[in-house]
């Protein structure tokens, strides 16, 4: 069975789904046989590489055709991008893989990840109680993940509200193991702008021909109601000095910044 040539890291509740749907869409790309996310490299590590393999297709149904360019095979598992250990990791399994990135305003980003862990039933304290409890409950668990590497921490997993959404940290992380040259890093606003254009940045990152042109729909969305202004305020002042690092990073500045 094959491998993944690309992943979709993250970050968490910035249209990961909708992307995966989209390339899914394409006749030169494929996912999982099961599921879009296999969560090997964060959680499921410990399965060991025979059993990733086994989540995929056959290598023999993948292979160029007439009319057909060679099938790329896509996973997606928004955690990679925040765990500790996940780029190294990747970069030892799949030591030519490609890796998509989307950021999303980490202020909306931890807001529609706390709306989607309370449905799941992961959270059950509101936004603003959650986001003072953060720092508590995921004091010293990185440091844990990074001493056991069979361990599992259910509030780094879940709880990482504002910790997910310093994006700059874990795209240096990603950059120290796999080369800037295989990362792509796209902005929600701009996947999600009406147009293909993104997503036709992202082909050509990919190598492969250009799709039929549509655009990303949305998926996997949560009614909320809206965030408190001042709330808003106070989260985006806290990230003002995160963002500016990401922005001398990407050599950009993000859209919820302009």
């Amino acid at each position: 069975r094959a491998l993944p040539d690309v992943l979709i890291c993250g970050a968490q509740r910035s249209g990961t789904t909708s992307l995966f749907k989209s390339l899914a869409r394409h006749p030169a790309v494929t996912g999982p046989t099961l599921r879009k996310g296999v969560h090997f490299f964060d959680v499921g590590y410990s399965r060991g590489e025979r059993w990733y393999r086994s989540c995929f297709p056959l290598r023999a149904s993948l292979r160029e055709r007439r009319g057909r360019p060679r099938v790329r095979v896509m996973e997606s598992s928004p955690y990679y991008l925040f765990h500790p250990l996940a780029a190294e990791r990747i970069a030892r399994t799949l030591p030519e893989v490609l890796v998509v990135v989307i950021l999303r305003d980490p202020v909306e980003r931890a807001y529609s990840a706390h709306a989607h862990e309370s449905a799941r039933g992961f959270e059950s304290e509101p936004f603003a109680r959650a986001i003072d409890l953060e720092e508590g409950r995921l004091s010293g668990e990185e440091e844990r993940l990074v001493a056991d590497p069979l361990s599992y921490s259910f509030a780094h997993q879940h709880h990482a509200y504002l910790a997910r959404g310093r994006y700059v940290e874990q795209l240096s992380r990603l950059e120290r193991h796999l080369g800037r040259e295989r990362i792509h890093v796209v902005d929600y606003a701009d996947l999600f702008d009406g147009t293909a254009r993104t997503l036709a940045g992202i082909e050509r990152f990919l190598g492969i021909p250009s799709g039929p042109g549509t655009p990303p729909g949305r998926h996997n969305a949560r009614r909320r109601s809206s965030m408190p202004e001042p709330l808003r305020a106070e989260l985006t002042a806290r990230f003002a000095e995160s963002d500016a690092r990401l922005a001398e990073w990407w050599g950009r500045t993000p859209s919820w910044r302009t």
